[in-house]
């Protein structure tokens, strides 16, 4: 929160000049692979994790065929899922957002598109923009093997074509539990549109979602 406090005082207008997308445009990165049979079945949820919640779940709760959004924490224990204890980056916990989605709408895989093209940069190792520690890293969490399947054969994909100029450092790893985070957090974007640090970090990518993957937008 100190990170974010220190870019709420700066100018709202910096915005036009920062960009938290990734080093590749939208346009470069392949399609994934299809879904497994089993995430092709009834209401879906993912776990992704890629820095500040707020830009995630900002991006994630405009798509169709996505029911929900809501921001937690995952990777750690339950007593020390708590905002000021994950900040310190020491309780195994990463920002993470739970998306609720309809896979006849919108697969698993195209998710991860979204996620890596355009949610964050899968490059910066334990830190996203202005945020450091191991709390932002990028991260999937699988909940079955259907997911981590699709997940590092995507990876892998976007490494052998080099995608990005630098190494994917984004960690597949076990889904143990997600823990909501508190109410103050969630759907912080929608809130407060104009907080700078909205403005600077986060709004661009939704500007970058609506350019590259408009057919899949909501309206609003």
């Amino acid at each position: 929160m100190k990170a974010r406090m220190a870019i709420a005082v700066v100018a709202a207008s910096a915005a036009m000049l920062l960009s938290c997308s990734p080093s590749a445009p939208a346009g470069a990165f392949p399609d994934p692979p299809p879904d497994e049979p089993g995430l092709m079945k009834g209401i879906q949820t993912a776990v992704l994790s890629g820095g500040c919640f707020w830009g995630i779940e900002g991006v994630f709760e405009r798509l169709r065929g996505v029911s929900s959004a809501e921001s937690g924490y995952a990777g750690g224990a339950p007593e020390t899922a708590v905002y000021e204890m994950v900040s310190t980056g020491t309780t195994g916990h990463a920002e993470s957002v739970r998306i609720t989605y309809d896979p006849t709408v919108i697969s698993y895989g195209t998710l991860l598109k979204i996620f890596f093209s355009i949610a964050h940069d899968p490059t910066e190792l334990n830190y996203q923009g202005p945020d450091h520690g191991t709390q932002y890293r990028s991260v999937i969490f699988y909940s079955n093997e259907d997911q981590k399947r699709v997940a590092e054969h995507y990876i892998g994909d976007l490494t052998r074509r080099k995608v990005f100029d630098r190494p994917i450092v984004t960690q597949v790893a076990p889904l143990k539990g997600f823990f909501p985070a508190e109410e103050y957090h969630q759907h912080f974007m929608e809130r407060n549109p104009s907080y700078p640090y909205i403005m600077i970090y986060d709004r661009p990518k939704v500007i970058a979602l609506e350019r590259e993957y408009g057919t899949l937008v909501v309206k609003r």
